[in-house]
């Protein structure tokens, strides 16, 4: 039996969702973008009125407004956002169990088993496209075709509110004249390096010798051939697929520029309690702190290091961070000192092993207090799930109020193991 794939994604989600609660801005260009007092100014998302202007996802809330005067722009809220898309996934598995999430607003659906009970792909396709249209109050252009990668292609060809069915008879004609940029997992580097050999097109990918894109780009050129082929083979996670998390990182923008090591400090706590909390509600441990830093002028780099015992601790995570970053860039905040105030800190616990019940312990004294550090982190999950995260703080956030407002909750990061299991 051939596979009936569908790639649904809701058209300017966002901005769709905002243009509900409020009527009024409906008819005119409207883009959600950051808190400017935040310093999150950018474009999170625009709607169709906007896209007109050439209003790009990504760029500072000022360019948006010099392309486009009359912009509206609206604040994020994203816990509406979070429960359309939980509305939306709910008419997804009234199709089927097969649905796994691209993000908030994007999910593939593999309805191979349902084509009896609701129809063909595309009448599937139909239904949920009106079902979303009349239950959710927005719109949401799907993709029909036999594999993921066509089905996503086939979403983003036509919007607002349009199906694309790419199957074996069309998919040379529809797909392979597109941008070689259009193809799922092609960004800009990639694109630069194929149009450099002279490869613009997806059809001319596909035509290349696969050894040479593995010659090219190892594994993954292998990968990206066969999916501007067609042959890409992997499956839609069932709903209740345990999750393979790859790292548990979190990053902020911070309120105001970062000048001192105690701006550091405060900063790196906050994450450092955000990703620990999280190692423990999914029993993991790290053996691995990477640190990501952007400063005042956009320049950003990642460094790393190897713990010496696998932890799930925040104290020890913190430290570590700290320790990375005192290494890396000496000199913030000292007098005389040419370093650059930040703009931006992330932390993220990589190479994480399952928490087991039987673990090595130190024959050291300071073993001890590990283990009371981890009852009193305990301690503060319980008290924080059922008072609020601001419930508890540490003393150093008595500081400075404004950097330790931040609800590092808001910055979670899972990123999608997909990639590394189609290779």
């Amino acid at each position: 039996m051939e596979r009936v794939i569908l790639h649904s994604d809701m058209n300017g989600f966002y901005a769709s969702v905002e243009c509900l609660y409020n009527p009024a801005i409906r008819d005119k260009p409207v883009a959600v973008g950051g808190d400017p007092e935040s310093r999150h100014g950018i474009i999170l998302a625009k709607n169709e009125i906007a896209k007109k202007f050439n209003i790009k996802t990504g760029e500072a809330l000022w360019q948006a407004l010099q392309k486009c005067p009359d912009l509206v722009i609206v604040r994020p809220h994203f816990e509406r956002y979070l429960e359309f898309a939980t509305l939306a996934r709910n008419i997804y598995y009234e199709y089927t169990d097969q649905v796994e999430p691209f993000g908030l607003d994007e999910a593939w659906l593999d309805v191979s088993g349902s084509t009896r009970l609701f129809g063909p792909g595309v009448s599937i396709a139909n239904q949920i496209r009106k079902r979303i249209r009349k239950e959710l109050g927005i719109t949401a252009s799907v993709g029909v075709s036999w594999n993921k990668v066509f089905a996503k292609l086939g979403s983003d060809m036509k919007k607002p509110d349009a199906t694309t069915y790419i199957d074996k008879d069309n998919y040379q004609e529809k797909v392979w004249p597109l941008p070689v940029s259009d193809l799922l997992y092609i960004g800009p580097a990639t694109t630069r390096k194929l149009n450099r050999l002279g490869i613009y097109t997806i059809g001319e990918l596909a035509h290349l010798d696969p050894k040479t894109m593995r010659r090219w780009f190892g594994k993954v050129g292998y990968l990206l051939w066969s999916y501007a082929n067609g042959t890409d083979s992997s499956i839609v996670s069932a709903a209740n697929a345990p999750i393979d998390i790859k790292s548990i990182g979190n990053s902020t923008t911070t309120p105001r520029n970062l000048e001192t090591l105690d701006d550091v400090r405060i900063t790196f706590t906050l994450l450092s309690e955000s990703v620990a909390a999280r190692l423990r509600s999914h029993r993991l441990l790290c053996n691995t702190i990477q640190i990501y830093i952007r400063d005042h002028t956009l320049f950003s780099f990642e460094r790393q290091l190897k713990l010496p015992v696998a932890t799930q601790l925040a104290t020890e995570i913190a430290a570590a961070a700290l320790n990375l970053f005192q290494t890396n860039y000496p000199g913030l905040g000292v007098a005389g000192s040419d370093v650059k105030p930040l703009r931006s800190l992330g932390v993220r616990a990589c190479n994480l092993e399952r928490e087991t019940k039987w673990q090595q312990l130190c024959l050291f004294p300071e073993e001890q207090r590990r283990l009371d550090l981890m009852v009193l982190e305990h301690t503060i999950d319980s008290i924080r799930s059922r008072f609020g995260h601001s419930a508890i703080a540490r003393g150093l956030m008595l500081t400075d109020r404004r950097l330790s407002k931040t609800n590092p909750r808001e910055h979670i990061i899972h990123p999608p193991a997909w990639l590394r299991g189609s290779i």
